[in-house]
């Protein structure tokens, strides 16, 4: 087709002007990814010889994405030239391409300038294969991103269960320092190594440390109360009716597990016989009526078609028989404590102490702000008026409407209608507040040394600096153990936008990685901008050659009820784009490895990062072809 016939006008792209212009905004921007080099020098002689290209090539990506160049790459690709949109792992070799083009095009000389590349299209993508298993070990013969699976407490005393995870496709066992004990943990590494000699492969383990997680600290036990409902259909009609089993004080319980089970007088037990009526006033007031239905020898079985509310207070009245015909019961179990707060309640997060609802009404609001202490009474001091604050995962949220040295008072001001309960042991995340903690407490140093023993990669939770980076690797080496690959766990907001400073001091280590925390990431930037965020993180990893762990509720629907939502499965098919995908414990999760293998296995024909890969598709028909055969 002749110039005329060119819609889009793409023969005005290819004039010696337009390319000339072109050829200057690439050498310019060129010159700033060398001296933006040159300025970290201090930084890339700290780096371990392996990742020598690579801490350059991160610090030419750096350059690159320091300004929008949007608009030259929309004129690169009109000309038919890369738009440096797919050079994370080469970055100045793939500039350095365009502008070898350019001057073709317009018949000017070009000398190649690989002395200045730190890596070239093959060796980078190269480095980032060989950082990957150096760190998470060599991926399965037909699968290209591995498994990662959080060990449940039940791993240290069932080794059953870790060899069917490591049967099913667990590539990687996580252990979280933040729960159990060290003989635990020793106990799944025992059975860790021991299942992968079994079936003749590779298991690593990695060890998270707890690092310092704020959490809402101890809250005051609720009232006791028992709920004994029948089973009703759509219609309120009485299916099964509520069941209630008594038992002698000293007796064990022989319940089935399916009835509610309380404890009452043996001497009024004795007494009671089939059949027999048993009223009560409940907790709420109601008159109820239960009927005697099985009475053993120190124990009897109660049946009532409406729902009773029971108490320590509630007393049981025989209907007749011998005295004493009313007694009370115990063995109530206890109840969680938890406090529950309203939109525009106010609430105080103390230094210490035990919380607590506030003062409330029968039946009404509350007349006083509940409170909740927190586990690392040092932050308080560290927040200052009019910063968010998030708890449990981001369920509740607040403002810090005053701050002193002993508590916040925060102004509830995300809860669902109706309020939302809050109990202890859950997460605090503080976005806006500049907090200075180190990443390893007193408690991370001690387990540092289990670790240490029993670990083939270390996990750094809540890094937020280098210096928390350096702290890590000096430990290690106190230990003996500068072996371990090391894992950036990016859970916080300071540390995603510090993540290039976080990268350069981890390249320090003889390997290392960076997990991508997604739950408290989305509470610490805003759930709205998690896609961009985790895009972000992949692309600097991939530029510094460092494996990505794509962590958080991967699957998680299917490994904790067995069903699978439908949005989770396009989320785990995304983790095909990390090295390393992990899943979290859960009753189902043999399920959930099955899954995921197979998704990772379907999409590594599709994708590679950022990159499509056009596989010839067999999935539609096409027209006077015979049916396509899908797998």
């Amino acid at each position: 087709m002749g110039a005329a016939g060119n819609v889009g006008g793409d023969t005005e792209a290819w004039n010696r002007e337009a390319v000339e212009s072109l050829i200057s905004q690439l050498s310019a921007l060129r010159a700033e990814m060398v001296a933006f080099e040159a300025g970290l020098a201090s930084q890339l002689r700290g780096v371990e010889p392996t990742f020598a290209a690579s801490a350059r090539n991160l610090a030419h990506y750096l350059a690159l994405r320091h300004t929008d160049i949007r608009p030259l790459q929309e004129r690169l690709a009109w000309m038919g030239v890369s738009s440096l949109g797919r050079g994370e792992t080469h970055v100045l070799a793939n500039l350095d391409k365009a502008l070898g083009i350019l001057h073709r095009l317009v018949g000017d000389p070009w000398t190649p300038r690989v002395e200045d590349e730190p890596v070239g299209f093959r060796r980078g993508r190269a480095l980032l294969e060989r950082h990957a298993s150096d760190l998470l070990g060599p991926p399965p013969a037909d699968r290209s991103v591995r498994i990662m699976v959080t060990l449940p407490s039940e791993a240290s005393d069932d080794f059953g269960l870790v060899r069917r995870l490591v049967g099913a496709g667990m590539d990687i066992a996580r252990i979280n320092c933040a729960h159990d004990e060290a003989a635990a943990w020793e106990a799944m590494a025992e059975h860790v190594r021991r299942a992968a000699g079994t079936v003749g492969r590779p298991v690593r383990i990695l060890m998270d440390l707890a690092g310092p997680k704020l959490r809402t600290g101890p809250i005051a036990a609720g009232p006791a109360v028992m709920k004994v409902r029948p089973v009703r259909d759509a219609y309120g009609r009485v299916l099964a009716p509520a069941r209630l089993r008594l038992r002698a004080s000293e007796a064990a319980d022989t319940g089935n597990g399916a009835e509610r089970s309380l404890r009452a007088p043996a001497e009024w037990l004795a007494c009671l016989r089939e059949g027999q009526r048993v009223d009560c006033t409940d907790a709420r007031g109601a008159e109820r009526a239960f009927h005697v239905v099985e009475v053993g020898e120190a124990s009897a079985v109660l049946e009532t078609a409406k729902t009773v509310y029971l108490t320590a207070e509630t007393k049981l009245r025989r209907s007749h028989g011998k005295k004493p015909r009313g007694t009370t019961l115990d063995g109530f179990p206890p109840s969680a404590g938890k406090v529950r707060v309203h939109r525009g309640d106010l609430m105080y997060v103390t230094r210490s102490g035990i919380g607590h609802s506030g003062i409330e009404a029968r039946g009404r609001r509350k007349a006083s702000a509940a409170s909740v202490p927190c586990t690392l009474p040092e932050v308080i001091g560290q927040v200052r008026r009019g910063e968010r604050i998030w708890f449990d995962d981001g369920r509740i949220g607040g403002l810090v409407k005053r701050a002193t040295r002993d508590r916040l008072e925060v102004e509830i001001t995300h809860a669902r209608e109706g309020g939302e309960p809050l109990a202890g042991d859950k997460g605090i995340n503080l976005p806006d507040s500049v907090i200075t903690l180190p990443a390893l407490s007193e408690k991370d140093v001690a387990d540092l040394a289990v670790v240490a023993r029993h670990a083939d990669i270390v996990g750094l939770s809540f890094a937020q600096h280098a210096a928390d980076v350096e702290r890590l690797l000096e430990g290690l080496r106190r230990l003996g153990a500068e072996h371990l690959g090391l894992i950036l766990k990016i859970e916080t907001r300071r540390g995603f936008e510090n993540l290039p400073e976080l990268a350069f001091a981890a390249m320090a280590s003889k390997a290392a990685g960076i997990m991508i925390a997604r739950g408290d990431l989305a509470v610490e930037c805003g759930y709205e901008r998690l896609a961009e965020v985790q895009e972000e993180m992949l692309w600097l990893a991939e530029a510094a050659h460092m494996p990505v762990i794509w962590a958080t509720q991967v699957l998680e629907n299917l490994a904790k009820t067995g069903r699978p939502s439908r949005a989770e499965i396009t989320d785990a098919a995304m983790g095909e784009r990390s090295e390393c995908v992990m899943l979290n414990k859960g009753p189902h999760v043999l399920d959930a490895i099955r899954m995921l293998d197979d998704i990772l296995r379907r999409m590594q024909a599709h994708q590679s990062k950022k990159r499509q890969l056009l596989r010839a598709l067999r999935s539609f028909r096409t027209p006077g072809a015979p049916a396509p055969r899908v797998a």
